[in-house]
């Protein structure tokens, strides 16, 4: 008969007399946990003594009730913030509906140099942004100085009275909002691990897409403000998402935790489960003096991932680009300025419930390719179906599938990204934040595309042709990754740009 101690985790001692891990470890299958936590731990990582002695429920119900925590903690915090970053930069297209560019004197390449300008501050500074996240000790507050910073900026462009005064606004935007989404993606990294990753990259993104589902109901409230103190109603747009931009931000700075080991509200325990939890799956902890800032821009330029990787999400991001525009696609549907904003709602509130369910699958099967190469090819069929119809049922159904594909793919690259390139922590923060620059460059050119309404051929011809370009760029990432774990599978060498030499000794694998 076993013994009733058959799990506990005093009665599993190995050959040298220490404990070895528990089973109940290894098969912790609700945070998906390695199935065989054995050949990765290798003496690197050890179980940690406040969890050494629990029964297999405590340990699970442990794991359930410190994730829960996290994500009660972390991500409602986030997507709040990623809301206000999306509504404070995709405004000006609610404004331009509200006569903005008419106020201003703006011709439309004015307005459409105002929009790309964004982008041009946003892709310069997410680099050395990361570059500064990665090394600081509190990134939580890091990352909501910046939030107030760009309220406040946010808030000035209801004061502009040229062209002039709003292109430099939109520039300082950029450069303000460049250390939120790539400096977010890094900041869930040091908390998550990469089977958990998909889900949590799923629900931040759901922040954009409710900003961009509910930016035109929150236009459509504000600009009833137009005249009230003399102030047209696109400027009341600007100011009050500005102030509400700069009062969270001074909130959140005092309740976002800056890493697992220092989070208030937690346990002891479940401060340690989770720092467990992470290192196990990474084969080793995050380190971010282990290099330099410049030693970890090398590493990320010179690793064939990073520009396979930031193939797939360039043609993505392509396709993305649609976004800045999309009020005015649908206005082509020959609706009224505030049903026109109505409608934009559906597609986006449709887009945060796939984005879930793509992102909890991929984090279930722990499979990220066909999470990909499956929503881009259904981007391809709606960009067809927008070019060669005027048909307005027909053309609003594509409407529908555009940002529920191609943002349902984009959150699995993402994810990929964070996961295939996890190591050492400082290359992985540059990483992350230069493919995510370079990948934001389509928001500058491809505003010149959208032109020729209702058809906007020359911009959906574009963009099936990038969406299938994504598929290919996918599949040889896929095949890459395969290789090398090929590789470490029969124990040869990888190249300098794969795992850390602890990562492999721990066992590391790419997720395919």
């Amino acid at each position: 008969m076993a013994s009733s101690q058959e799990n506990h985790p005093s009665a599993n001692m190995n050959l040298t007399g220490t404990k070895a891990q528990p089973a109940y470890v290894e098969e912790y299958a609700d945070d998906d946990m390695s199935k065989d936590p054995n050949h990765i731990h290798d003496g690197h990582l050890a179980l940690p003594a406040s969890l050494q002695n629990l029964s297999e429920q405590e340990y699970n119900k442990l794991g359930r009730k410190a994730m829960r925590k996290l994500d009660l903690w972390i991500m409602p915090i986030l997507i709040i913030m990623y809301i206000l970053n999306y509504l404070d930069r995709q405004n000006i297209a609610s404004a331009r509906l509200a006569k903005m560019p008419a106020d201003l004197g703006l011709t439309t390449t004015q307005y459409q140099t105002c929009v790309s300008i964004l982008f041009c501050g946003y892709i310069l500074m997410q680099v050395p942004s990361n570059m500064i996240i990665s090394k600081v000790k509190s990134p939580g507050v890091y990352i909501c100085v910046a939030m107030a910073v760009w309220g406040v900026v946010s808030g000035c462009m209801g004061a502009v009275t040229s062209f002039g005064g709003l292109l430099a606004c939109r520039f300082i935007l950029g450069i303000i909002e460049a250390a939120f989404f790539p400096g977010a993606l890094f900041y869930l990294s040091l908390f998550y691990n990469r089977k958990q990753f998909a889900l949590r990259t799923a629900l931040l993104y759901a922040g954009s897409q409710l900003g961009n589902a509910f930016g035109g109901l929150f236009a459509i409230a504000i600009l009833k403000l137009e005249g009230a103190h003399g102030i047209q109603g696109w400027r009341w747009l600007f100011i009050v998402e500005g102030i509400v931009t700069i009062g969270l931000a001074i909130i959140f700075a005092f309740l976002l935790p800056n890493d697992p080991k220092t989070m208030r509200g937690l346990t002891n325990e479940e401060r340690d489960w989770i720092t467990y939890n992470y290192e196990k799956d990474q084969g080793q902890e995050d380190n971010s003096s282990e290099i330099t800032a410049g030693q970890g821009f090398k590493m990320a330029i010179t690793d064939p991932k990073t520009w396979l990787l930031m193939g797939i999400l360039y043609c993505c991001y392509i396709d993305g680009a649609v976004s800045n525009f999309f009020p005015s696609v649908v206005g082509t549907l020959g609706y009224s300025r505030n049903i026109t904003y109505c409608l934009t709602a559906p597609p986006y509130l449709l887009c945060v419930i796939v984005m879930l369910i793509n992102g909890w699958h991929s984090d279930k099967t722990q499979e990220r390719y066909l999470h990909i190469v499956i929503p881009m090819g259904v981007t391809v069929i709606a960009m067809i179906i927008a070019v060669s119809t005027l048909n307005t049922a027909g053309r609003y159904i594509a409407m529908c599938l555009m940002p529920t594909s191609f943002y349902a793919a984009g959150i699995i690259i993402l994810s990929w990204i964070a996961g295939s390139i996890p190591q050492p922590k400082v290359k992985r923060a540059i990483a992350i934040s230069l493919i995510n620059a370079v990948c934001n460059t389509p928001n500058i050119w491809a505003s010149y595309l959208y032109s020729g309404a209702p058809r906007y051929t020359v911009a959906f011809a574009v963009n099936v042709v990038a969406a299938f370009v994504s598929i290919l760029f996918a599949t040889a990432t896929r095949i890459y990754l395969a290789r090398q774990n090929k590789k470490m599978d029969q124990g040869l060498s990888v190249s300098k740009s794969g795992p850390t030499a602890k990562q492999q000794a721990a066992g590391f694998r790419y997720m395919l």
